[in-house]
């Protein structure tokens, strides 16, 4: 019958089924993290396993060093590179292989990948899971200087961080959050090929001269704030980094509406003050003196009328003389 000739591709569908959890990532990565952590401090590297059929290995991968860190195969326990046995700890953490890395060396800075490899068909496909970039800051110097150490801008406004690089070299920079939402903020390469993160598209802006870079955070928001960390790749050097700019947002929008509300206030209060000092003194003064007309003075009229009479008497005292 017709539909019979759909039972392969049916059955090989059925057989892929438990491989698509490794390969819903075209091969891509699937997410980077930036650690930031002092000289002899420790960092945790967190590696995704699947548990699909088709998986084969596991491997925490050093890039700029080369190295293969750990080694996990399938159904079995991880193996440690011999050169960092005493400082590599793990652990199987339900879906995850967690990789602690102790005494942290400024060698140790770099890009750490998770590598699984599949196998489909007999053929086997290497597919990067997760990038972690490790920042080991160096105690006694600090090779990229960095301005300002703190910034506490208002939201809307903009904030310039200052980088000076070791060097004028075309090396890679780099821009990381190192705390609240660890991530790498720019990335400006060899080739002057720049990558801005999405949470910062059309938001930032930076220049360049000489081994100085000036970047420039736009339209800042409360969710922006975080520590900010130039960084460096110099060849056959370790990722060189600076101290950080620490950007602390400051939201205004409550703070407008409190300052609206206690001027309102205090306007009502000047306006009712005002209103009983003008009752009191009305109250005070006898209104009505003011309004009502003046009665003619007895005294001068009576005055005048003695006058006149006065000069009419002696008047008649003279005429009888005559």
């Amino acid at each position: 019958m017709p539909w019979m000739l759909f039972l392969p591709n049916a059955s090989l569908l059925l057989l892929l089924l438990p491989c698509f959890p490794a390969l819903d990532d075209g091969g891509n990565e699937q997410s980077t993290d930036v650690i930031s952590a002092w000289e002899g401090d420790s960092v945790n590297i967190t590696c995704p396993i699947n548990g699909s059929q088709c998986q084969v290995d596991m491997v925490l991968r050093a890039i700029r060093q080369s190295l293969d860190v750990i080694y996990c195969l399938k159904e079995k326990s991880p193996s440690v590179n011999p050169t960092l046995d005493n400082r590599i700890e793990w652990s199987k953490e339900g879906g995850n292989l967690r990789t602690t890395l102790h005494r942290l060396k400024e060698s140790d800075s770099g890009t750490y990948v998770c590598c699984e490899t599949v196998e489909i068909n007999r053929n086997p496909k290497q597919i990067y899971r997760k990038t972690t970039i490790v920042v080991v800051k160096a105690v006694s110097r600090r090779p990229v200087e960095q301005s300002p150490l703190h910034a506490n801008p208002e939201q809307g406004q903009s904030v310039n961080i200052t980088c000076v690089l070791k060097s004028s070299a075309e090396d890679e920079f780099l821009l990381l959050r190192t705390h609240v939402q660890p991530n790498e903020v720019l990335s400006v390469s060899k080739l002057n090929i720049s990558k801005v993160s999405p949470d910062f598209e059309n938001r930032l802006e930076y220049s360049k001269e000489g081994n100085r870079i000036v970047v420039t955070l736009h339209k800042l928001q409360e969710k922006d704030s975080d520590n900010y960390v130039c960084a460096q790749e110099v060849q056959g050097s370790p990722l060189l980094s600076a101290s950080g700019t620490m950007v602390l947002v400051k939201e205004v929008k409550q703070a407008c509406e409190k300052s609206s509300w206690e001027l309102y206030g205090l306007l009502v209060v000047v306006a009712l003050l005002f209103c009983a000092l003008v009752c009191c003194t009305l109250y005070r003064v006898d209104v009505k003196k003011y309004f009502q007309k003046k009665k003619p003075n007895e005294v001068y009229e009576d005055m005048s009328y003695n006058s006149r009479r006065s000069t009419l008497v002696r008047s008649n005292t003279y005429s009888k003389g005559e």
